[in-house]
């Protein structure tokens, strides 16, 4: 099913990754302990959530600097999804090779959001 845009930052690929990668973390974290729902379970959520909401809140600010200043605040969302994807292997949650896909589009989100907000600071 296609959603309508509304929005510009819609038009944004790092928005469309994060999406996936919000929804890829629901599904990875849905394997952790019952008793983690409320610990890591939620946080790594909140975490991946915040990226999505982070680019669409920047965007809609009044200035590049402010839309700048949101993608460096969705790159520290998108270094938490990564160190909680991290401590769930290390805990023995889920194998690594369930996190390995979700760990690759982290890394390309950090680096796509980078250059978004240095284009934008340079132009600011």
């Amino acid at each position: 099913m296609t959603q309508a845009r509304f929005f510009g930052f819609e038009k944004l690929d790092v928005y469309h990754l994060s999406v996936e990668m919000a929804a890829d973390v629901y599904r990875v974290s849905g394997h952790f302990p019952q008793d983690e729902r409320f610990g890591l379970t939620n946080q790594l959520r909140r975490a991946a959530t915040s990226v999505t909401l982070n680019i669409a809140e920047g965007a809609g600010r009044d200035s590049r600097k402010d839309f700048a200043h949101f993608l460096t605040q969705a790159r520290g969302s998108t270094y938490e999804v990564a160190s909680g994807l991290q401590l769930a292997v290390r805990l023995g949650f889920v194998p690594q090779t369930d996190t390995q896909a979700v760990h690759e589009q982290a890394q390309t989100i950090a680096a796509m959001l980078s250059a978004l907000a240095r284009t934008l600071k340079a132009e600011a």
